[in-house]
């Protein structure tokens, strides 16, 4: 037991030795948090600018498989570096428990907070964003780099302005391959997963496939495939339709809907390739009408981003903070939280069951998903039955 846990102790993610990041960083505020790592606002304190810092636990890394993943990563957004709307890597640090990786700080928001924001959205908006989406692709097949977690959470503005630029942040998933390579490991997310990972016989075209859900999901506000659970999800991917025929889509162009459907080709030998998104006519001719979308679409959307962002925060209270026990007893917890028996669950009910379970959750936060979920009438019963559902 002692000594695999000093072999253990010996591993390294980087080549190298490196100084220290406090010597040359100030750490600041919580920026966000991921499966293995948390983000933080930090300082360059020669410069004064201010960057993004990815501090990853060696104490997730439980094998020597999760030591070259963050090293992949690594050298990934070095190979991808020059392309404008791919998040520059700065820094790489690694100690006896963390390695951190500084990158260029994207303070202007998420994609959907962008879009919500905004209020005015339309098909021309929505090609843009897409276009910006399969750039990236594009690059990376082009570089032999597959994605593999293509969803809106994995892109940012830099900036505040108007005219930011949408930087994709996040290639915690991705993979170097070379033409004709095949992969079997079952990666991504629910909602933007390609059916052929889950049969586990896929290539690089899996990337278009979940830029073709967000570009449904731009469109009209919610997922192509959609059920209450992930295994549920999965069979609507694997067997389900695609809905054009629910609104907004009778008033969305022919142009985009036929994108789509060449986007969410089931086969992927048949699916168009990101290059071919990227000369399709919608987008190429200015196709796309100027003309703003319904407000359901910016509404459904805000619904779709809160419950998404809600459930992310009950799923890692789940992973991070309970042992196997307590999650046993996890939906009798969210019972809990509906202190007054009425089946919804308020903000304070929330505010006081997170913290119970040991969240870590700002006020602002809670408050601002309870503001988000609160568009429809039964927001507050969905947020009572995500929660359960996460148990």
């Amino acid at each position: 037991m002692r000594s695999s846990r000093a072999r253990k102790q010996t591993l390294s993610v980087l080549p190298h030795q490196t100084p220290r990041l406090r010597d040359h960083y100030v750490l600041g505020k919580k920026l966000g948090q991921g499966q293995f790592g948390i983000t933080y606002l930090c300082t360059h304190k020669t410069s004064n600018t201010p960057y993004a810092c990815k501090s990853i636990s060696k104490r997730k890394l439980l094998c020597k498989e999760d030591y070259e993943d963050v090293w992949r990563e690594i050298q990934i957004m070095h190979h991808l570096s020059e392309h404008p709307h791919v998040v520059k890597i700065k820094d790489t640090y690694e100690d006896s428990m963390f390695v951190h990786l500084v990158m260029e700080l994207c303070a202007g928001g998420e994609l959907f907070d962008r879009i919500v924001a905004k209020g005015h959205y339309s098909e021309k908006e929505a090609a843009k964003l897409i276009k910006t989406i399969v750039g990236v692709v594009e690059t990376c097949h082009s570089l032999g780099v597959m994605h593999r977690d293509l969803k809106p959470e994995n892109f940012l503005f830099d900036n505040p302005s108007d005219d930011a630029k949408l930087k994709s942040i996040d290639f915690g998933l991705s993979i170097f391959y070379k033409p004709g390579q095949i992969f079997n490991d079952v990666v991504g997310s629910p909602y933007y997963v390609a059916p052929e990972v889950l049969l586990k016989y896929y290539g690089p075209e899996i990337d278009v496939w979940s830029a073709g859900v967000i570009l449904y999901i731009l469109l009209c506000g919610v997922p192509p495939f959609w059920a209450e659970t992930e295994s549920g999800i999965f069979r609507q991917i694997l067997h389900g339709k695609i809905d054009f025929v629910s609104e907004p889509w009778p008033s969305i162009s022919d142009s985009a809907k036929g994108l789509i459907k060449k986007m969410l080709e089931k086969d992927p030998r048949k699916r168009i390739s990101a290059h071919e998104v990227l000369c399709d006519p919608w987008i190429v001719d200015d196709l796309a009408p100027d003309r703003p979308l319904d407000s359901a679409v910016l509404s459904r959307l805000k619904q779709f981003y809160a419950m998404n962002k809600l459930k992310k925060m009950a799923l890692r209270v789940i992973a991070e903070r309970m042992s196997e026990e307590e999650i046993g007893g996890l939906k009798e917890l969210f019972k809990m939280i509906d202190t007054d028996s009425s089946g919804t669950i308020t903000f304070e009910e929330l505010k006081s069951g997170l913290q119970r379970v040991g969240s870590e959750l700002m006020e602002s936060e809670i408050k601002a998903l309870m503001e988000a979920v609160s568009a429809n009438d039964d927001s507050y019963s969905r947020l009572s039955s995500t929660l359960l559902e996460c148990s």
